[in-house]
């Protein structure tokens, strides 16, 4: 078995089952107690893992208490992308198939309707962007709020996006979004750059005086 696979499967256990110690790695995988250390201290290296402190240690005698471990937020976001080409096979399919538009415009419908919620429609136009800006963060994606130029606009910028492999290959998810944040900004807004584009970072422009929509 390679390294990686060997390194990915111990990973995905300590998220799986974690705070876990290294004795049950060994055990759980039929591995030898170096070979799980050795990995061990590359995923703590790699910011994968970290110590785990239980509240109350078991009773181990006048021993310390053995290490327990679980994943970090990128240990758990590196597992995802072992299914990247899953997802972007699925979309393809339902490209071919003619259901990608369906799929995409539900998606947008519910993230609209779940920013929606955070939004106050009444509030300055700064302060609407900051809550769309917090709401998306948890939702997964790395958001900050930039001024723009001649302070007449402000810049939403993502600087993670956890449907970006799909984006990759449907770009219509992206102007869906952008779509979805007009909606609850009640203003048009502009995408200036993607992720899926190969930006490294999402920046869409907001214009800080409200207008409403026509139609």
């Amino acid at each position: 078995m390679g390294t990686d696979t060997t390194r990915e499967r111990i990973l995905s256990l300590i998220a799986s089952a974690g705070p876990i110690t290294a004795a049950a790695l060994a055990d759980k995988l039929s591995l030898t107690s170096a070979a799980v250390r050795r990995h061990l201290g590359a995923l703590i290296d790699d910011g994968l893992i970290h110590d785990h402190e239980l509240p109350h240690p078991a009773d181990r005698g006048r021993g310390r208490p053995a290490r327990s471990f679980v994943a970090t937020a990128e240990g758990q976001r590196s597992l995802q992308s072992a299914y990247s080409e899953v997802a972007r096979e699925a979309v393809s399919y339902m490209r071919d198939r003619g259901d990608l538009a369906e799929f995409v415009e539900a998606h947008a419908a519910r993230l609209e309707a779940t920013l929606a919620d955070a939004v106050d429609p009444n509030a300055p136009m700064a302060e609407r962007v900051e809550a769309l800006s917090s709401a998306l963060a948890e939702q997964g994606y790395a958001t900050s709020v930039r001024p723009g130029p001649g302070g007449y606009t402000v810049q939403l910028c993502q600087g993670h996006c956890p449907v970006q492999e799909i984006a990759q290959v449907a770009p219509e998810w992206c102007e869906a979004e952008a779509r979805a944040f007009s909606s609850v900004l009640n203003v048009h807004v502009q995408r200036l750059s993607t992720l899926a584009q190969g930006a490294h970072v999402c920046t869409t422009t907001i214009p800080l005086t409200p207008a409403l929509k026509e139609g």
